[in-house]
Formats: C-alpha cells, sequence, structure tokens
C-alpha cells in the first residue's frame, strides 16, 4: 500500500490551519477540474482531481487528520499496510472491509484512502445521504482593503467587489451526491458569486485592524443566516507620509533665516493645522515630533508625527539678499580667524 502524502499534494505545510486547507483544497480544485480541460490535459487533471478531494477528505477532517498524523514518517521504510508508526518495534494494521451496497471506487479514492479512511467515510455517506441537512450559517469570509491616512483617520464609505462562496444547493455542502462528486460546485461545497456592497468604515481605525461586518458573508443553507464579512485594514501607500507603524513622517521646507532666528508657522497634520515653533539653530535633517499626531493605535491612542527638516537655498536672491548674505558670511569669517 503506497503512503500518499496528503500536505505535498495541497502545497500545505503540517501545522496548517483548517482555513489555509479549506483555502488550499478550494484553489487546487478549481485549478484541474475536468471541465476546465480537454483531451491528453483533461485525463492527467482527473487524476489529480481525484487525489485533491481525497486529501482535503482526510485533512479537512479534524478526526481523520489525527489518525492520519500518527502514521508518522516510517512508512518509507516499505509499503505494506503493517508497519511501526512510532519506531518502537512491533506493527500497526488496519482492518477494512468495504460494505457490498456502497461503491467506495466510485469516488476515486486510492487504495490508501480506502484502507485507513474508507469504512468511516462509507458509512458517513450512507447516513448522510438519507437525513435532512440542518439549517446552517453562511461561510464567513476574508477581504483586504487599503485606506488612506485620512481615510484611517476620519472614516469612509467603500465600494466593495467581493466573491462571496455560497452553500452549494445539490450537495448541500457536503461536496458528494450519490452518484459522486459533487459537478454543481466541482466539489468544494460551495458555489461562488459576485456581489457590490457598501461598507461605512468608522474612523480611528488602526492599521492591521479586522472589522468585522455580520451578514455580508456567503448565503447560508435553509433557514440558517449569512455568514460575517471579515475587513482586514491596512494602510495605503502615501506621498504625502512616510508611515512606520502608526508614525507618520514627512519634510518640513524652511529657509535658512527661519533655521538660524527660529519662527513660527502654520503647518498641515491628517488631524488639520497646527502651529509649529521652530527653535533658533535647527539644522538640516534634524527631526521635530509632534506628539499624538500620527495614525490611531490598536490601544486607542494616536502615533506621533515628524517632520523632517530640509533647509531651502532659493535659486535666484534680490542684490539685497545677496548683500545681506554677503555681510553674513565677512562676519562668519572673522569670527573664525
Amino acid at each position: 500500500m503506497q503512503y500518499i502524502d496528503y500536505y505535498e499534494i495541497l502545497g500545505i505545510p503540517k501545522s496548517a490551519t483548517e482555513k489555509e486547507i479549506k483555502q488550499a483544497y478550494r484553489k487546487l480544485a478549481r485549478k484541474h477540474h475536468p471541465d476546465l480541460h480537454q483531451g491528453d490535459a483533461k485525463a492527467k487533471a482527473e487524476e489529480q482531481f481525484k487525489l485533491i478531494n481525497e486529501a482535503y477528505e482526510v485533512l479537512g477532517d479534524a478526526d481523520k487528520r489525527s489518525k492520519y498524523d500518527k502514521l508518522g514518517m516510517n512508512w518509507k521504510a516499505g509499503d505494506e499496510v503493517n508497519f511501526d508508526p512510532s519506531g518502537r518495534g512491533g506493527t500497526y494494521s488496519y482492518s477494512y472491509q468495504q460494505p457490498d451496497d456502497f461503491d467506495l471506487n466510485g469516488f476515486g479514492f486510492s487504495d490508501f484512502f480506502s484502507q485507513f479512511f474508507g469504512q468511516d467515510f462509507a458509512r458517513a455517506r450512507q447516513g448522510g445521504a438519507q437525513k435532512h441537512q440542518p439549517a446552517s450559517k453562511g461561510e464567513d469570509i476574508d477581504a483586504q482593503i487599503s485606506l488612506s491616512v485620512n481615510e484611517l483617520i476620519n472614516g469612509v464609505e467603500k465600494e466593495l467587489y467581493l466573491s462571496v462562496p455560497n452553500i452549494c444547493a445539490s450537495c448541500r455542502g457536503e461536496r458528494f451526491t450519490q452518484r459522486g462528486i459533487c459537478r454543481a460546485c466541482g466539489g468544494t461545497g460551495t458555489t461562488e458569486d459576485t456581489k457590490t456592497v457598501k461598507v461605512t468604515i468608522p474612523s480611528g481605525l488602526h492599521p492591521g485592524a479586522t472589522l468585522r461586518l455580520k451578514g455580508l458573508g456567503g448565503k447560508g443553507y435553509g433557514e440558517g443566516p449569512a455568514g460575517d464579512l471579515y475587513l482586514h485594514i491596512n494602510a495605503a501607500p502615501a506621498s504625502d507620509w512616510q508611515i512606520t507603524g502608526s508614525d507618520l513622517e514627512t519634510e518640513l521646507l524652511i529657509y535658512p533665516d527661519q533655521a538660524v532666528l527660529g519662527d513660527k508657522m502654520q503647518v498641515p497634520t491628517p488631524h488639520g493645522q497646527v502651529q509649529l515653533k521652530l527653535q533658533p539653530g535647527v539644522h538640516n535633517g534634524q527631526r521635530l515630533r509632534l506628539k499624538n499626531k500620527g495614525l490611531p493605535k490598536n490601544d486607542g491612542s494616536s502615533g506621533d508625527l515628524y517632520f523632517k527638516i530640509r533647509i531651502d537655498i532659493p535659486k535666484e536672491q534680490s542684490e539685497e539678499e545677496k548683500a545681506l548674505y554677503g555681510r553674513i558670511q565677512e562676519l562668519r569669517q572673522q569670527t573664525h580667524k
């Protein structure tokens, strides 16, 4: 009996979460669905499609996954059914007898699956086919959105275009029918729909926040409620601001006289105009901090805003300005003699 690495088939690590397993399965099931291929490619897709469904049938079920993980890595010692997964000696045996009235092979599972999990699967299929699927909540979905600095601070209304998984009406989310893998959903248990929704994003959200929007996920089955939308908030790159966590930084252009003598000036911030006091003797590249004028943090406070000083030398000066600069130069030279 040939051991099959289901994690490798789905392209996921052994530490993958239930959600990651489901995402990987759906992506591969759509990619290798036989109806999307022709000729020789179709035959290859069918084989891969069977393996993908088999891998998910095991890894998508907590109990089957636990049994599978216990097989360990000693399967490489041979392709026999009897082996010791612990490496301590002895053998591990699993006896399986397929029910006469259930065609397991119709689902395209390997000998490995049939030997270790087929009996449980067959019973579940037999029982499940006779029972009415109860109402169930729709699937929760995740989406990413990038907001500008102004939108993070002040809130905004956005229109989102979503791809939403709905529980398949043909197989009721079970992925299989009496005829085999459900053709309506391609064995994924869901059918995808697209919709456009308007959402109101409140003010004061911090980068990395997650907004739960109730009822905007996939449709439920029967009288079950719709799932929820989890909107993950990111900060969009900004031309005016450099974003580091919840801190913001931008350049502040000043003239030489302001750098030497100091000044009071109005400067823009995402929270509005504020008056900034320049101390005499500021130098090029110096950073001035305005506390709590950055982006919101997850604890309810705000980051800081930094102005990086850049001293501007005008390309053109009047005769009077040139004379003044000349006089300054003379004084500096006399001072340093």
